[in-house]
């Protein structure tokens, strides 16, 4: 009987394209508008993206649409959220046992630390249909900028497993 050998590159390669997107919008607004343009049906998704970083653990909201007719999934991920923590101070006199809280930014993927959402769309390899989307998602009004984002440049790729 032969033996089956699994090559570790197998496992490794990356199945989605990233499309990052800048603008001020609410979440909710952004999908709607996604939707209209691109003839999708993002919905918001009930789980969350939970992620443990040095301040904390976290979690950012997502919306999802899986396109059965060619097989891809979406998901529009925002990228920034904060963490509220909060610390006792010890000391003496009248203000002594005081509670100072802090709000921290915390990254989905802290190398785009300027990006406010991605597109993360799986089982999609056509370069030409991606510039296509970049550039209809572009006519959306009140977004900055949007381009692809070299899926094999990013370091923490793993916070996009989910």
């Amino acid at each position: 009987m032969s033996a089956l050998k699994l090559q570790i590159e197998e496992f490794d390669a990356i199945d989605f394209q990233l499309i990052a997107i800048h603008t001020a919008l609410e979440d909710y607004r952004l999908a709607y508008y996604i939707n209209q343009v691109l003839c999708t049906n993002l919905a918001k998704c009930q789980s969350q993206i939970n992620i443990k970083s040095n301040v904390g653990e976290t979690s950012f909201g997502h919306f999802g649409f899986e396109d059965i007719k060619k097989d891809t999934y979406w998901n529009l991920i925002q990228n920034k959220t904060q963490i509220l923590s909060s610390k006792k101070q010890r000391g003496l006199g009248l203000f002594s046992d005081t509670e100072s809280h802090t709000l921290t930014k915390v990254y989905l993927l802290p190398e785009y630390r300027k990006v406010d959402y991605f597109l993360k769309i799986e089982n999609i390899n056509e370069q030409e249909y991606m510039n296509t989307l970049v550039s209809k998602i572009n006519t959306i009004e009140r977004i900055n900028t949007v381009y692809l984002i070299d899926p094999e440049k990013i370091k923490s790729k793993n916070n996009l497993i989910f």
